[in-house]
């Protein structure tokens, strides 16, 4: 069957564009419109078909209007009455600037194919063509293959290509780059942004170059980086050939936030081995009516994020001290988790669908992130084979083997392969620590972990002219809520859970003394580990007393250490981690 899509923006004020499906080679009496209900990379069932309106058909050479039924929210039944040729049409409403999107204004057009081109039930696999109506003078950017400007039209092989192959068009400032001999462009849609062209080349080609030389070659013929300056930033999503970000315009400074942003784009660019080639089985082709379940998305996103991390510390935009210290600030958010110790990375993975993305108060009781998590056991993982192995073999080894016999084949993963495949590329035998911490919720001995490269790991003692009266701590994450201290999560095993602190709750006093979100953490310190008090609250609308003793507030901060005593290979494991020279101890600093 042929199908072409056309995509007129000719509603931009109302947000409103108007589609068109023209199929030839109709042979069935019926045929069925299905929009997906997920975006491969966002592991979450949505109502796209919402936006959508007045689907009508005809017959191509003229004739009375086709019968169209809706049988289910996103599927629409088409009856030829014989007809080989159809023309369809719709409406969808869009204005949702986020990381998989139908947006549509008046300068600018952002299309997610998922979200309004429905593919042809049983024809998935077809061949399809595009063909965009948009003002004259707007530029499209998207890694479809053209094949024609005039209107601008293009096309793909199938349609999970098409939904991975993102189409921009208005005004963007785009730029081109070549590191590793390949064409990547930056595009960049949305007023304003603090950034500074060059250094951005500069510093995203040697994201580029750095992955590449981790991999040891690239697939790619050519990339798009597409950055969309807002002030209500999403995050990123990543395709074969691009990935599409929704940041902020002023992301770009201050080092912190750049920090955060090259964090960003060195994952969604790692993508383009991890979960786009390297990927399990089950993902692809896709079945976007419902939920597609693996236990590996741990390795999919959490060990991506640890190698963005090592892409950007190869790449010169971490220093190896900035590098440990990040480390140590995710181990901090895990361990002021409790939800780590009542399931698994393999478990979080699986229910991902009705997990990580939609949290709720009781999430930090019961889930851990596989992103969080599974980016640290990547580093236990990485850690261990380089000492195991003498250096000889790391996590690196493993990618790489994964990428040659698998990603670079099209061949995906079984749900229960990826430890034998570790196992085979280093040599050991890794299913203890798959055990424990893979499909096991064992505590990770951060410390001894540490220890194999010459460091030692915990709380980074106050300076001395910091240190100050230690507040009390209830163990409740809270929110402002009109200048109200609004309860947000009760942590487990602490003194809020404990006295009956329930999410939902306002604190308006502690003894008496009236607390606002402003002042709340100063006000802690007034009232010791140990001090009894009495919390004022309105719960549901009705004033609350509880009484409770004053915790032990978790340590502020954590940090690693060189270690006295650091054996040669200790040390060696170090320098072949970090890349830089292993240094003993200052004599003022405790090891």
């Amino acid at each position: 069957m042929q199908i072409r899509y056309t995509i007129r923006a000719s509603e931009p004020l109302e947000h409103r564009g108007r589609f068109a499906i023209d199929l030839d080679g109709v042979q069935a009496p019926a045929v069925d419109l299905v929009l997906p209900s997920w975006v491969p990379g966002s592991y979450h069932i949505l109502p796209y078909s919402r936006t959508f309106r007045g689907l009508s058909a005809r017959a191509t050479d003229g004739g009375p209007a086709l019968s169209v039924d809706r049988v289910d929210k996103a599927r629409w039944r088409i009856a030829t009455a014989g007809a080989q040729s159809i023309h369809v049409e719709y409406t969808v409403y869009g204005h949702d600037l986020v990381t998989e999107a139908f947006d549509l204004t008046p300068e600018h057009l952002f299309v997610n194919a998922a979200l309004c081109l429905p593919y042809v039930d049983g024809h998935q696999n077809d061949p399809v063509a595009v063909t965009l109506e948009i003002p004259p003078d707007w530029q499209v950017v998207t890694e479809l293959e053209e094949v024609g400007r005039h209107p601008p039209r293009y096309r793909a092989p199938n349609y999970d290509t098409l939904v991975d192959e993102p189409i921009d068009a208005g005004h963007p400032v785009v730029l081109t780059i070549r590191p590793a001999g390949i064409p990547h462009r930056i595009s960049i849609c949305g007023v304003g942004g603090n950034y500074e062209a060059h250094r951005l080349e500069e510093d995203l080609g040697k994201i580029v170059e750095a992955t590449v030389r981790l991999l040891g070659d690239s697939p790619l013929r050519s990339y798009t980086f597409f950055y969309h300056l807002t002030d209500v930033p999403d995050g990123g999503l990543e395709h074969a050939n691009s990935n599409s970000c929704v940041i902020s315009r002023t992301v770009f400074a201050p080092a912190e936030n750049y920090l955060r942003f090259l964090s960003l784009t060195s994952h969604e660019y790692f993508h383009l081995y991890n979960v786009k080639r390297i990927r399990p089985k089950v993902l692809g082709p896709f079945d976007y009516t419902r939920e597609t379940y693996t236990r590996q998305l741990w390795w999919m996103e959490g060990a991506t994020d640890y190698f963005a991390d090592l892409v950007n510390l190869r790449a010169g935009h971490l220093t190896p001290k900035k590098f440990l210290q990040v480390q140590a600030d995710y181990i901090k958010r895990l361990l002021e988790t409790p939800g780590r110790h009542r399931i698994s990375l393999e478990e979080a993975s699986l229910i991902s669908w009705v997990d990580l993305y939609k949290p709720f108060e009781e999430s930090p009781n019961q889930t851990v992130s596989y992103y969080l998590k599974g980016g640290l056991v990547a580093m236990v993982l990485d850690l261990e084979i380089r000492s195991r192995t003498e250096t000889r073999a790391s996590l690196e080894t493993v990618e790489r083997l994964l990428w040659n016999e698998y990603g670079k084949v099209g061949r995906g993963l079984e749900e229960e392969e990826l430890l034998a495949v570790a196992n085979r590329a280093t040599g050991l035998d890794l299913t203890d620590s798959f055990d424990r911490y893979v499909r096991g919720t064992e505590e990770i001995d951060f410390d001894a972990v540490a220890r194999r490269a010459g460091l030692s790991f915990g709380p980074k003692p106050k300076p001395a002219e910091e240190e100050a009266p230690e507040p009390g701590y209830l163990g409740v994450r809270v929110e402002n809520s009109k200048g109200l201290v609004r309860v947000r999560h009760v942590l487990a095993d602490t003194p809020g859970r404990r006295a009956g602190i329930s999410a939902g709750d306002e604190i308006v006093a502690i003894n008496g003394s009236k607390v606002t979100f402003e002042d709340f953490e100063k006000s802690l310190l007034r009232y010791p580990p140990g001090t009894p008090v009495e919390l004022a609250l309105f719960r549901r609308g009705y004033l609350t007393r509880v009484p409770l003793s004053m915790g032990k507030s978790p340590p502020e901060k954590y940090g690693f250490r060189p270690r006295d005593g650091a054996t040669d290979l200790e040390r060696t494991v170090y320098e072949s981690w970090l890349g830089a020279k292993w240094e003993p101890p200052a004599k003022s600093e405790p090891g």
